[in-house]
């Protein structure tokens, strides 16, 4: 439940700042009445994200139990692949996001409304598919039960109404450590989504070594509080094998390295002089 409340507050976080720009760009800039198809663009975002987890779950849900596994497994990877990039990108990119959507909000200004809906469209749905392309294998390594849909929902809901006090200058939050805090914390989380899904290939035959394991714990008890945030944070089984263990190390200690690297800022496009409650927000 931790991992998806994570991955959906930081999500729809990004989507919420997004949103806040775009919203603060028409208002200021006097075209207050594109707002319908800027909505309306988020709108059909939020849908399709939706419906791309709901393909992903009927998809898998219609294989075999080896063709299961293996459509998990390289889910898995290619999640992490995208949520990797992802941590990256927003690392530098932060401090010239509000002038690249300003930029492209102006052009979508000029051709009209269908571009307006299309920029939000694009901007706001490729948060939507990362977080479903990544929820999917998580909820998948959680296990059964309503907890990791739960957590998502909690975590989007929570992004949303930090965003609306982002936006109404109500609340102000330092967003350079918010998305270094939890770009940190979906590293943890994508290391152990691999891990999950090199399990995952293991049983369906693609990978060897299933029967290697690193440890097998399952006679102790594991299901106490810490078991359940080890599960919940690091992604921990009692049962790993060392080809799981050696790609979850492998990956989590130089990603992480290089993550916490300081970096040298962008230099942003210049953008309008007066403040707005997000720029004042990530100050």
């Amino acid at each position: 439940m931790l991992q998806t409340f994570l991955t959906g507050l930081r999500e729809g976080l990004e989507a919420a700042l997004v949103v806040s720009i775009l919203i603060t760009f028409l208002v200021r800039g006097g075209h207050r009445d594109r707002l319908p198809a800027l909505w309306a663009g988020v709108a059909v975002a939020v849908v399709a994200s939706f419906g791309f987890g709901a393909l992903l779950h009927f998809t898998s849900a219609s294989l075999s139990f080896e063709a299961q596994e293996a459509f998990g497994g390289m889910l898995s990877i290619v999640a992490v692949i995208f949520v990797t990039w992802m941590v990256f990108w927003m690392r530098r990119a932060a401090h010239t996001i509000k002038a690249d959507l300003h930029g492209k909000m102006q052009n979508a200004v000029e051709l009209g409304s269908v571009a307006i809906g299309t920029a939000a469209l694009l901007a706001v749905g490729r948060e939507g598919l990362e977080a479903a392309l990544f929820l999917y294998p998580t909820f998948q390594a959680q296990g059964a039960g309503a907890g990791p849909a739960i957590g998502a929902l909690l975590g989007i809901g929570a992004a949303v109404l930090l965003g609306f006090f982002l936006y109404e200058g109500t609340v102000h939050l330092d967003l350079a450590r918010f998305f270094r805090f939890t770009g940190a914390a979906l590293i943890v989380i994508a290391a152990g989504v691999l891990a999950y899904g090199v399990h995952d290939l293991q049983e369906a035959g693609m990978l060897p070594g299933l029967e290697n394991l690193a440890w097998d714990i399952q006679g102790y008890e594991v299901t106490s509080w810490y078991g359940a945030l080890l599960k919940g944070i690091f992604n921990f089984s009692p049962q790993m094998t060392v080809l799981e263990v050696l790609v979850y190390v492998t990956y989590l200690v130089p990603t992480m390295v290089l993550f916490l690297r300081p970096v040298r800022p962008v230099a942003a496009a210049p953008v309008i002089a007066e403040s707005t409650p997000i720029q004042r927000a990530s100050a």
